[in-house]
């Protein structure tokens, strides 16, 4: 099969194009905080972060979050390349505001956990987790 110089051109291009489509579909850390809070000022306390310090295994890291009163739970590993983990929501029969889960971790990173609480108001913690074997391909 031979390719002249225009399907040439045009197959360097689209590669470019397809090359670039997954920078644009990742959102930040904080571009994730700011949809999850509609742009409100996010504090700190009233919200506990449970996770190793040390993960040995990057594919299977247990964290636990905890918010009294929290009707929404929004939890983020800034390194990984999809930093979403995940949202937890708590109705009003809800016995506990909390979470539990096995995550993946791409390395050494800070997982954010987000809390909506009942008045409204948003809060925030995080917690560095060293990761000796990365589960993203990592």
């Amino acid at each position: 099969m031979t390719f002249t110089r225009r399907d040439t051109l045009v197959m360097g291009l689209g590669a470019t194009v397809a090359a670039m489509l997954p920078l644009r579909a990742t959102a930040s850390t904080e571009d994730a905080i700011a949809a999850f809070t509609g742009g409100a000022s996010v504090g700190t306390g009233g919200i506990t972060l449970t996770a190793p310090e040390i993960a040995e295994n990057g594919n299977t890291v247990p964290i636990s979050v905890s918010a009294p009163g929290a009707t929404a739970i929004m939890v983020l590993a800034a390194g990984n390349p999809n930093p979403d983990v995940g949202t937890f929501n708590f109705g009003p029969l809800a016995g506990s505001h909390e979470a539990s889960t096995r995550i993946r971790l791409a390395g050494t990173q800070d997982v954010i956990a987000v809390a909506k609480l009942a008045d409204g108001s948003f809060v925030q913690t995080s917690a560095e987790i060293k990761v000796t074997i990365g589960g993203c391909g990592g």
